[in-house]
C-alpha cells in the first residue's frame, strides 16, 4: 500500500532519512534501514575533510533545535565504503553532497557511486557553501545542470527557506535538469545565553529544525506543488504519521524525516504501521492523498 517509484528508485514506503541524522556511518545507515526508511540520505559530503564548527554546535530550545554543525565530513574520497555497505540493507542510498561551486559538485558526483544525489544548497551556517549559494537562482541552476552531465543518477536538490521566493530557486532547479526538490532545510535561528550574554552556538547563530519549522516546510512544499513538473520531497518537524499525511496532501510525493529520529529511532515503522491503518479506514491510496489539498 505504501510502495511507490521515485524519480526511478523503488521505496517500500515514502519515509526516508534527513541528511545530517544518523547519517555518517554505515553502520548507523544501515540501522536506520532495518528500521522501516524507505531509503536513507547520508550526511553531506565534500570535497577535502572538514572538522565543522567549534562546540556547542547543537542545543535544544522550546520549539526543536538550533544546530551549527559547519557540514563536518571525512571528505568523498574517504567515504565511497560506507555507502556501498550502507547499499547492504537494500534500500535507496541517497549522497547529500556540497561545495563552493559547479565543478566541485560534479567531483564528487562523478565519482562517488550513489543511488541518487542530493544536492546541498541550502545549509544555513557554512561560509562559502549552502545557503549562500542556494539563494541565487543562477548558480542553483548552473550547479544543477553540470552534477546532471557528470552523474548517471538521479539528482535533487535541496532548498532553502531562507528566501522571498522559494519557487524562483525550484524552478531554477527544475531548469537545471533536478529530478526533483526536496524541501526543506532548517531556517536561520539563534539563542543567547542572558547569564553570560553570549550566543549559545559557537558559531553565533545556526539552523532551526524539528516541530516549529514543520508550518514553514509545509507552505514551501505547497507552493513548490503548484510552480515545478518535477517531485516534491518534504522535509521539517515530522514526528508522526498525521505529519507526513499533511505533507502529502500539501504536494509532497515523499518526505524525510529527522530531528524526530532522536527520540524515537523506530519512527519508520511505527508511521508506517499507523499510516496503513489510517489509508485503509480512508480508503485512500497514496495517489489519493498526493496534491490532494490542491483540488477543488
Amino acid at each position: 500500500m505504501l510502495s511507490l517509484t521515485l524519480t526511478g528508485l523503488k521505496l517500500k514506503n515514502p519515509l526516508m532519512l534527513a541528511a545530517g541524522i544518523m547519517g555518517t556511518t554505515c553502520g548507523s545507515l544501515k540501522r536506520i534501514a532495518e528500521r522501516g526508511a524507505g531509503a536513507v540520505v547520508t550526511k553531506s559530503i565534500g570535497l577535502e575533510p572538514k572538522g565543522g564548527h567549534s562546540n556547542p554546535s547543537m542545543v535544544e530550545v522550546d520549539c526543536g533545535y538550533l544546530n551549527a554543525m559547519g557540514l563536518p565530513n571525512p571528505s568523498y574520497k574517504n567515504f565511497q565504503g560506507e555507502i556501498d555497505i550502507a547499499k547492504e540493507s537494500r534500500v535507496p542510498v541517497i549522497a547529500s553532497i556540497f561545495g563552493g561551486c559547479s565543478l566541485d559538485f560534479a567531483e564528487i558526483a562523478g565519482a562517488l557511486r550513489a543511488d541518487a544525489f542530493e544536492l546541498n544548497v541550502s545549509c544555513p551556517h557554512a561560509h562559502g557553501f549552502g545557503a549562500e549559494i542556494g539563494t541565487d537562482p543562477e548558480l542553483v541552476e548552473d550547479i544543477t545542470r553540470t552534477v546532471k552531465r557528470a552523474a548517471d543518477v538521479p539528482v535533487w536538490v535541496k532548498l532553502t527557506p531562507n528566501v522571498t521566493n522559494i519557487k524562483d530557486i525550484g524552478l531554477a532547479a527544475e531548469s537545471g535538469g533536478a529530478d526533483a526538490v526536496v524541501a526543506i532545510n532548517t531556517v536561520r535561528g539563534m539563542a543567547i545565553d542572558i547569564e553570560s550574554g553570549y550566543p549559545v552556538l559557537g558559531n553565533k547563530f545556526g539552523g532551526l529544525s524539528g516541530r516549529a519549522i514543520k508550518p514553514v516546510a509545509i507552505k514551501c512544499v505547497y507552493d513548490l506543488y503548484e510552480a515545478l513538473d518535477i517531485p516534491v520531497i518534504g522535509v521539517g518537524g515530522i514526528s508522526d504519521y498525521r505529519d507526513v499525511i499533511e505533507f502529502m496532501m500539501a504536494g509532497a510525493q515523499a518526505v524525510e524525516i529527522g530531528s524526530a529520529v532522536g527520540n524515537n529511532i523506530n519512527i519508520f515503522n511505527d508511521i508506517s504501521s499507523c499510516m496503513e491503518s489510517f489509508m485503509e479506514e480512508k480508503e485512500w491510496t497514496l495517489e489519493d492523498i498526493h496534491g490532494m489539498a490542491h483540488r477543488e
